[in-house]
């Protein structure tokens, strides 16, 4: 599982080298706030429409190339998308850089799950790991654009291409192993539809207090809060949905590791709109509001009727 959550969080510090690089597209190269928002939109219909299809063809087909494939085009696709002048051109490398994720969650997600022979905490080791790589993506994207400007995404590059060669040898080990058979578990004490649910009822007052903060300062831990908040119910819910989706472990996490990450991006031009008009607090306004929204989506969730392990993987056997 180590192998799986660095894979994981090198895939994912891609998804956070975008939003990171965005302002300096509007600042070396003038593009708008809704143009800079489309080339979020260009990332997250990359990552986010073809994740179902790869899920479904990765519960048929072993396809051991595909995760390191996806990896390694995420990363290419982020880091050339600094050198070129073009908005086009930067367009399309960050839909490619998308489609690299896209092609990375679901095969990831089934091999996870089947190393982790069932175990919720391994799962929660490979979900946290794109959560590490998300959050380090801005912390090392923005001091290095800062100082080298937008040409410095080209630095991430060779993550992508070493991890998607880590990643080939550790399916080369795979397909000589047994699957994991699952491990006994005992009852997670709180559950898991109720630690979804408490993370969305949570979500509310951390992000109105981050809205209702007027102080620079405070609104730091204020983000923190929020971020932090946003991921206790992440872990969770790919285990869950992989408990309901039980013989269909790649389209699970097609869904849930990539589609409904990927999807809240499809948003960002109107989010972009809104800040056009409202600023950047209005366009806080309306994302405050979603939380509720998760919180009447999430009472409709029940408990899965068994804790079921990884089936027997017939395309790897």
């Amino acid at each position: 599982m180590r192998v799986w959550a660095a894979a994981h969080a090198v895939d994912d510090f891609y998804q956070g080298l975008v939003p990171a690089a965005v302002p300096y597209f509007v600042l070396e190269r003038h593009f708008s706030y809704v143009g800079a928002s489309g080339l979020a939109l260009a990332a997250t219909l990359g990552s986010a429409l073809p994740q179902i299809p790869v899920g479904v063809l990765v519960d048929r087909r072993w396809l051991p190339w595909m995760a390191p494939l996806g990896m390694s085009l995420a990363g290419l696709g982020a880091g050339l998308s600094g050198l070129v002048p073009a908005y086009p051109l930067v367009f399309a490398l960050l839909l490619l850089s998308g489609i690299g994720i896209a092609l990375f969650h679901p095969p990831a997600g089934r091999d996870a799950r089947r190393a982790a022979g069932g175990s919720a905490t391994a799962m929660s080791y490979f979900a946290a790991g794109g959560s590490v790589g998300f959050f380090i993506g801005p912390a090392l994207v923005t001091p290095a654009l800062d100082n080298l400007g937008l040409g410095a995404t080209a630095l991430f590059i060779p993550p992508a291409v070493l991890m998607g060669f880590v990643l080939l040898r550790q399916h080369g080990r795979a397909s000589h192993a047994a699957p994991v058979r699952a491990r006994h578990q005992g009852r997670d004490r709180f559950g898991m539809v109720r630690t979804v649910q408490a993370g969305n009822v949570a979500l509310l007052p951390a992000l109105w207090a981050l809205l209702a903060c007027d102080d620079k300062y405070a609104a730091l831990p204020l983000a923190l809060l929020a971020g932090l908040v946003t991921n206790i119910p992440f872990a969770v819910l790919v285990k869950l949905g992989q408990d309901y989706l039980p013989s269909r472990p790649g389209t699970a996490a097609g869904v849930t590791l990539g589609l409904a990450v990927s999807a809240g991006g499809l948003l960002m031009p109107l989010l972009g709109l809104v800040a056009e008009h409202h600023g950047p607090q209005g366009a806080i306004v309306v994302l405050a509001i979603v939380p509720a929204i998760a919180v009447l989506v999430s009472a409709a969730l029940r408990e899965p009727a068994r804790d079921p392990g990884p089936e027997e993987d017939p395309v790897a056997t």
